[in-house]
């Protein structure tokens, strides 16, 4: 991994720019930066930004002859008192420091983290983004089922929308994982776990029609185990479904902004709660480990209730 020189433009503040970082610190975050790349495959914008923080760190221990490598609970939090930004910004260059700082102690016996101890900054609960169900009609309508993957498109979001699914869920389904008599999916979920989900009439009506035709032109007479294929007759990618889940949002007015890989899920969550759905079964239906993840989507349905009570109350 090469490393990048870092712009005037983004050099943390309280760093000294002409601080030299020290020849055992530059290798020592370069030794860190290969390990984690190499382990988690992470992205070079990640890898990237973390290079950024631990140079700004060590540029600011230089300035007070201080070391990366040896800096004490005091400095980091210190350091961290003196630079400004958003929440996130400082959630990540403390992302960077505990995984250096992680690093550091496994490679070095006795080594004290002094990341340890400090605390978190709270990060700003975004709240999941939910299309109408006026707009979700309009999207699952979009595709031109008379097409080959037209009717794949339709069946693949008329599904997710169904059953909540995760996309990454959705892409890697096999064909084997679908119980048409029943009308229900075996979802292999985070962690590994499965579970029932049901797939409901229409959703399963657009799943066999692309099962009796659409499937087999896609498969080009091979036997591929996903349910969904791509025109080379493989399975699909979060990347392609990300794609026609963009470009039939656009073709049905539905702005940028308000589109996310997950926005079928989210809807499916939302509009479910609305329609006075229990909590506990929605949690079993999205796969969440634990309730309190769920109930998140409790307040994006109580801000859809503020905002048409803004709307159509005499007195909003």
């Amino acid at each position: 991994m090469k490393k990048e020189d870092t712009p005037a433009s983004i050099t943390d503040l309280g760093a000294d720019p002409a601080a030299a970082i020290t020849d055992a610190d530059a290798a020592s975050i370069d030794a860190f930066l290969e390990r984690v790349w190499s382990e988690d495959g992470l992205a070079d914008r990640t890898l990237e930004a973390y290079r950024r923080d631990l140079e700004a760190l060590a540029r600011w221990l230089a300035g007070r002859s201080r070391s990366l490598r040896d800096a004490q609970r005091a400095d980091i939090s210190e350091y961290h008192g003196s630079q400004r930004g958003a929440v996130r910004s400082m959630a990540r260059r403390q992302s960077a420091f505990r995984r250096y700082y992680g690093f550091r102690a496994r490679e070095q016996a006795g080594f004290e983290d002094p990341t340890l101890l400090i605390e978190r900054p709270r990060m700003p609960r975004s709240l999941p983004k939910a299309l109408a169900e006026r707009e979700i009609e309009a999207l699952l309508n979009a595709p031109d089922t008379d097409s080959t993957l037209g009717l794949r498109d339709r069946a693949m979001l008329e599904l997710m929308y169904a059953s909540g699914l995760r996309v990454s869920e959705l892409v890697e389904l096999p064909l084997s994982a679908l119980n048409p008599r029943q009308g229900v999916l075996r979802v292999t979920g985070k962690g590994g776990k499965d579970r029932l989900v049901p797939v409901g009439e229409l959703a399963l009506g657009y799943i066999e029609r692309y099962l009796a035709g659409a499937r087999a032109v896609l498969a080009k007479g091979r036997q591929p185990a996903a349910l969904f294929l791509s025109k080379r007759g493989e399975g699909m990618t979060r990347q392609m479904f990300w794609t026609l889940v963009k470009r039939y949002a656009l073709q049905v007015g539905i702005q940028a902004k308000r589109i996310s890989p997950h926005v079928l899920r989210h809807s499916f969550a939302t509009h479910l709660l609305n329609h006075g759905a229990d909590l506990r079964a929605l949690q079993m239906l999205l796969g969440h480990s634990a309730l309190s993840t769920t109930q998140i989507y409790t307040l994006v349905a109580k801000e859809g209730l503020k905002r048409l009570h803004a709307q159509h109350h005499p007195r909003g």
